[in-house]
């Protein structure tokens, strides 16, 4: 039997990465790896890093620090840097830390069987940055740890649409489609282990091509078939791929929730073009407009930059006129933060800090305000809710309703897993309390 060793996965950033760090750990499962709740008392330490957020280079040095005096105490521990920053840095995090045993890409995971012998003989760092030629989703293990109630199922990965901003191009590499007939067989494995909520991740999850299915509403359309599988999402989509049928998709398909991440990051068609992203405002306004048309409940959450280079308080302006015709239910929303090897990075026109403040300060307290009243419209409305777990107090369950709000009532533990129709009784600034329906409660 193989011995047991301790695997600490700490993720940073996206959902995917989430994913990712679970597909990492079943990898590593037949090596004898299983789970440590904290890196003091793990043999091998992955720090699975996001480069899309401000200072990400430096959140990680800062984690590889605390690492390094664990390591001294504990010679044996591996320490690996995965993720989209190890793509992008990865002789910088070699030089500024010799003591990483590996670093990784996101499309080379898959081979941490064949690293990890590697960092066992080799005198310096395993680097794999490289794009591989074969698919990593054919050499993963099938299976895994259970995901939950709701579970993550990525089905599409990299970009080909080179936003000025962003790095997620030169990090995952060009879009790639799993074929429906995997992607069908994961849903499958996930809804016999429980996945009542699946949620298909991609960095243009909307541009999925992949064998099996026409686009994404036929995928859609397919998974809805699986037994199990109650709710479907996706996420992250871009506006120049929101097409008529996946339109339609949140129309026809019952377990297509009416909840929707639609990224616009700037209400300036001059900024947007300055940014790459080939649409104007005015493109995504009248693309909300049929999306509500097909499904008149539906609720949107988006992403905003502020200060992106060469943005003037006009722009900014903009901005604020499309959040306040849109509405949105929930929003990310950053600063401007240069990311090395973007053309952004070396573009005229960068925004002065306290610009930047300021404008995102504008900006979150107007989705704030938005993201409030939707909540509070929820309040004395019958919700139909799927309760994931306990809550904070005794007697309490957690759920999330069709908009993916959370939701906290007093519930027997019984209902994990259950979707049951729940009284909202308030609204609060992220979240809502509520109490079950008469006919639950009598069940109960």
């Amino acid at each position: 039997m193989t011995d047991k060793k301790r695997l600490f996965v700490k993720n940073w950033g996206c959902q995917m990465n989430v994913y990712d760090g679970g597909r990492m750990a079943d990898v590593l499962a037949p090596l004898g790896y299983a789970p440590a709740e904290a890196p003091e008392g793990a043999d091998m330490v992955i720090l699975n890093t996001c480069h899309i957020r401000e200072k990400a280079t430096e959140k990680l040095f800062s984690e590889l620090g605390r690492l390094r005096a664990l390591k001294q105490e504990r010679p044996g521990m591996v320490i690996a840097v995965a993720g989209c920053v190890a793509q992008a840095e990865g002789a910088e995090i070699t030089a500024r830390a010799p003591y990483v045993d590996m670093v990784f890409g996101p499309q080379s995971y898959h081979r941490l069987p064949e690293m990890v012998a590697r960092a066992t003989r080799a005198a310096g760092a395993v680097i794999e940055t490289e794009f591989p030629a074969e698919e990593k989703f054919d050499h993963l293990p099938e299976g895994g740890a259970p995901q939950g109630v709701t579970g993550f199922l990525t089905v599409q990965e990299g970009c080909d649409k080179f936003c000025a901003f962003c790095v997620v191009p030169y990090t995952r590499g060009a879009e790639f489609s799993r074929p429906a007939g995997a992607i069908l067989a994961e849903a499958r494995r996930m809804a016999a282990q429980g996945t009542k909520e699946l949620t298909l991740l991609g960095q243009n999850v909307n541009a999925w091509h992949g064998e099996g299915a026409d686009g994404l509403a036929g995928l859609l359309r397919l998974l809805a078939e699986v037994p199990g599988i109650e709710r479907l999402r996706y996420t992250t989509s871009h506006p120049r791929d929101m097409d008529e049928a996946l339109i339609a998709a949140h129309r026809d398909i019952p377990q297509v929730m009416p909840f929707l991440h639609l990224p616009v990051q700037s209400g300036s068609d001059r900024i947007l073009s300055t940014m790459n992203r080939g649409h104007t405002a005015e493109h995504y306004l009248r693309l909300v407009e049929r999306l509500r048309r097909a499904r008149p409940d539906l609720a949107l959450s988006t992403d905003i930059i502020a200060g992106h280079p060469g943005e003037r308080e006009e722009d900014h302006q903009a901005t604020l006129a499309l959040i306040r015709e849109v509405g949105f239910a929930q929003a990310f929303s950053f600063k401007y933060s240069p990311r090395p090897g973007t053309p952004a990075a070396g573009m005229a026109g960068q925004v002065e800090e306290a610009t930047k403040d300021r404008r995102l300060a504008e900006i979150q307290a107007l989705l704030r305000d938005q993201q409030a009243a939707f909540n509070a419209r929820m309040t004395g409305t019958i919700c139909e809710v799927l309760w994931t777990g306990p809550g904070r107090h005794p007697g309490q369950m957690s759920g999330r309703t069709p908009w993916l709000q959370p939701v906290h009532a007093l519930a027997p533990s019984h209902c994990v897993g259950r979707i049951t129709p729940v009284r909202i009784l308030a609204g609060h600034p992220n979240s809502l309390s509520g109490e079950l329906a008469e006919q639950e409660r009598t069940a109960a």
